[in-house]
């Protein structure tokens, strides 16, 4: 036969080879009971026919598939970010993902039932819209994991970063550079934005800046952001801390075309680091959640509660880093 022509069996090994497949298995999974010269012949025929062991099928047959679920947005780019640093943390300890997509015509509902049906062991949830009890209701199923988003409930972990705490060092960071007149433009109803609007009203408030005080409205997508950003031509600040980077981008793209210097003029913060932030054209200074940190921390939370760890620890919060780029520069 030629191996092309579909995935080789354990038959086809044994077959080519002239031993039963039960030997084939026992050389394969490396256990006792196959003779050396045997052992290696079988060998030899996997490679010729490019057979290769199927582990998932090894695992569903002792109730396990080491396999961990992820939501995540198509249309956020951090998402992105967070699945390397996943897959590389999961590849530590020997799980993989499957990944289910939030997209423009796919809600979180769908993408959490296709993994269920996947039988993942656990899920990871990037944000996401769904309501306490509906995650508890998951919950009840199979260990789930929230990242960037609060939960408060006894079986839903949640991975997060302190938001509260990295909207005031955008803040910290413009005051220091001379800056009063501060706005921030918002992200609406998305979760985090609480917090980060929370951290500018009370970081403004400490520096004594309360009368410049200025929310825009704002959300997720550069679209947001060019729209707060025409919304700045009526008496523009100094600065902007901006709900993330994405948003961070729209409105710096409609502010040069208004003939404005970033950051001559105005500064800008963005927020997440997102990969796209470092190019050169874009140099976003920003606030910077920890990647690695979030990611290690949402697998091993996952993995704890598979195995029946006790829980110590419901929710992680990482604190946050500012990240000076040059979209931000003195008053």
């Amino acid at each position: 036969m030629h191996a092309g022509d579909r995935r080789t069996t354990l038959a086809d090994v044994a077959a080519e080879a002239g031993v039963s497949v039960a030997l084939v298995s026992i050389v394969m999974r490396g256990a006792p009971g196959a003779g050396a010269a045997t052992r290696e012949r079988v060998l030899e025929v996997a490679r010729r026919l490019g057979y290769q062991p199927d582990s998932r099928a090894r695992l569903l047959r002792s109730g396990r598939t080491r396999l961990l679920g992820v939501v995540f947005d198509v249309r956020h780019p951090f998402h992105h970010d967070l699945l390397t640093g996943l897959y590389d943390a999961a590849g530590r300890v020997g799980y993989e993902l499957t990944l289910s997509a939030v997209t423009p015509r796919r809600d979180e509902h769908t993408a959490v039932e296709g993994l269920l049906q996947d039988r993942c062991e656990a899920l990871v949830l990037f944000g996401g819209r769904m309501r306490t009890a509906e995650l508890a209701g998951v919950a009840a199923r199979l260990p789930v994991v929230t990242m960037m988003r609060g939960v408060r409930h006894r079986d839903v972990d949640v991975v997060r970063t302190d938001d509260h705490l990295g909207s005031q060092q955008a803040v910290d960071h413009l005051v220091a550079l001379g800056h009063r007149r501060i706005a921030h433009v918002d992200g609406g109803g998305i979760h985090g934005s609480a917090e980060r609007r929370l951290g500018y009203h009370e970081a403004m408030r400490r520096h004594g800046l309360s009368e410049h005080v200025r929310v825009l409205p704002g959300g997720a997508g550069e679209e947001d952001g060019a729209r707060a950003a025409a919304a700045l031509r009526d008496g523009p600040p100094t600065a902007v801390t901006v709900f993330n980077d994405l948003c961070a981008t729209g409105l710096l793209d409609v502010l040069r075309r208004d003939g404005l210097d970033v950051p001559g003029d105005i500064s800008v913060v963005g927020y997440d680091d997102s990969s796209f932030s470092r190019l050169a054209h874009i140099d976003l200074t920003t606030i910077a959640q920890d990647v690695d940190a979030m990611a290690g921390r949402a697998l091993s939370r996952a993995v704890e509660r598979i195995e029946g760890a006790p829980v110590t620890q419901r929710e992680v919060v990482i604190p946050p880093r500012l990240v000076v780029r040059g979209t931000t520069g003195p008053a």
